[in-house]
């Protein structure tokens, strides 16, 4: 890995698009007929129609999309490695993290296929690539990372073509933290102090709808109106929080980031967002970010949770406009991150992460964005490079490019990075897909090999087959000394769910596997997504049909 620079330094062609421009900016200013322009990875111009071409593009010409221009999508939490595993069937209604995450489906559907994984250290390359890549194709260009132990067990994070929000190597994009140590974790002056070290810390809160799950945001007061609450707090989930909570949270500068399918399968309601969205004032509003939580209980992208949030918005006094629910996965994600000032809008000086999708609308011009699957994504540039699109999108040719389908058309991914890992820059996406898919079917005798190596124990115990490979750094099977949660005690006693395995289930990992099938890449190249949607139990009536309206518009 190389460490000298930053991840995506400012490189990139000279080209422009040309479409219907949604800045996001603070005035949600629309160029209705216009043109972007990129250079050196950031937006050099943005006019309209008949203006003048900017001065150093004399032999560009725009490529027209007859499409909407959106800056790229920024999700602020996902476990991103999980997002091969398709959709669990929730079987009951749960009341916080610990219920559904001590269940013995969930141990046979997600935790015994994932510890299999992460212990399959030749397929950590092509879960890194095909995850990535299905971030990629919903329009994603920044996300959480990939968090990896080194062969020494040193974390870090995979560096890849989407911007990762924990590891970015550039004081210009402060390093957000999701995890804090232990012992910061567990004492409220010094989780405070923690916290305040960094512009953003993305931090699991009241994942429930119990009085368990509420107590784990009262631990986070000291006293009087002291709370160890700072700007940089970003709550995750925040199902539990009352209004008075909100208010509390608003007050200190904190924020939160709302995963409304995963919180709505697992516990049948998520939070009031329309509550936290009034606590915030025009002098201090109340920051929401979006997330898409991941695929076992969750959208398949940030694309997906949009559909989502939108159908809750719809049916629970329209709490979001457009506009603002489209600024929650762009401008104001880039708030929370403190990252406004390079991405999250299309502005002059700002880093050309962009995003077209198919279509305009006149009356509604964020409509393009939240209406039909994944076959909308036309483009999507990262850092001024083209990284995914239709053939006639994408400016990149060579032999680095790599075709693909989405929804039986065609699209291309460029993937070629300086920066990236190795053992990921050597597979291509379809070589990724196709190991990932026949190490899933195959996943138990996978494991059966890997407890041949090593007697059978708990499932946080690590086989000894890492010898000179880095694996993935999943706290919920082994202790890691660092938490992606506060475990601050009230009344003696820490909140909070557990974060690891603290014992061993009776039987051995292999004997809870069966073949799974590889989540597929998209909504649109999954035929039965939108009837298991449809089959879940917890779900509100009417997410279902709206979900399916938005679909197939």
């Amino acid at each position: 890995m190389t460490n000298g620079g930053p991840i995506d330094p400012a490189t990139s062609p000279s080209w422009a698009v040309a479409g219907r421009v949604v800045t996001m900016d603070p005035r949600s200013s629309v160029v209705a007929d216009g043109a972007v322009w990129v250079k050196d990875a950031g937006i050099a111009a943005i006019t309209k129609r008949g203006d003048p071409t900017p001065d150093g593009f004399d032999n560009v010409v725009p490529l027209e999309t007859g499409g909407t221009i959106f800056p790229g999508l920024i999700e602020l939490h996902n476990h991103v490695a999980y997002n091969a595993l398709p959709l669990w069937q929730v079987p009951q209604k749960y009341t916080n993290r610990d219920t559904w995450g001590n269940s013995d489906q969930y141990h046979r559907l997600v935790t015994a296929p994932m510890k299999t994984i992460g212990d399959a250290t030749e397929l950590l390359p092509a879960l890194v690539r095909y995850v990535e890549c299905k971030a990629l194709v919903g329009g994603v260009t920044t996300t959480q990372g990939i968090a990896l132990f080194s062969a020494a067990g040193i974390r870090r994070y995979y560096r890849g073509i989407v911007r990762n929000v924990e590891e970015t190597n550039d004081p210009l994009f402060p390093e957000a933290g999701s995890r804090i140590a232990d012992v910061d974790a567990s004492d409220p002056q010094a989780f405070l102090n923690e916290i305040e070290k960094k512009k953003c810390f993305l931090l699991h809160l009241s994942e429930g709808t119990d009085q368990a799950a509420h107590e784990h945001f009262e631990a986070l007061h000291i006293s009087g109106d002291d709370w160890a609450i700072a700007p940089s707090l970003a709550g995750i989930h925040c199902v539990a929080l009352q209004p008075p909570d909100f208010g509390v949270l608003c007050s200190k500068g904190g924020s939160m980031v709302w995963s409304p399918f995963s919180n709505l399968l697992l516990y049948g309601q998520t939070a009031d967002v329309g509550v936290a969205k009034g606590t915030g004032t025009a002098q201090q509003p109340f920051k929401i970010g979006l997330g898409s939580d991941w695929s076992p209980s969750g959208s398949k992208s940030l694309l997906g949770e949009l559909r989502v949030a939108h159908v809750y918005s719809q049916n629970n006094d329209s709490v979001f406009s457009d506009t603002e629910l489209v600024r929650l996965a762009t401008l104001e994600g880039a708030e929370i991150l403190g990252w406004d000032k390079l991405v999250g809008s299309i502005e002059v000086g700002k880093r050309a992460d962009l995003l077209v999708v198919a279509g305009q609308n006149d009356a509604e011009p964020y409509a393009p964005l939240l209406h039909g699957d994944e076959r909308q994504v036309q483009l999507v540039s990262i850092n001024g490079t083209p990284r995914f699109g239709s053939p006639a999108m994408m400016v990149t040719d060579g032999p680095d490019i790599e075709s693909l389908e989405v929804g039986g058309q065609q699209r291309v991914l460029y993937l070629k990075q300086a920066t990236e890992d190795p053992d990921v820059s050597a597979l291509s996406f379809a070589q990724a897909q196709a190991n990932l898919k026949d190490a899933l079917l195959n996943i138990k005798d996978i494991r059966l090999e890997q407890e041949s190596k090593q007697p059978p124990g708990a499932l946080g115990a690590a086989p000894d087959i890492h010898a000179g490979h880095a694996r993935l750094a999943l706290d919920e099977f082994e202790h890691t000394d660092v938490t992606q949660r506060p475990h601050l005690p009230l009344e003696g006693a820490p909140t909070g769910p557990t974060d690891h395995e603290a014992a061993a289930p009776a039987p051995p990992i292999s004997s809870l596997l069966s073949p799974i099938d590889l989540d597929p890449l998209t909504v649109a190249d999954d035929s039965g997504f939108l009837e298991r949607v449809a089959a879940e139990m917890n779900l509100p009536e009417y997410l279902s049909p709206g979900l399916l309206a938005l679909y197939r518009a």
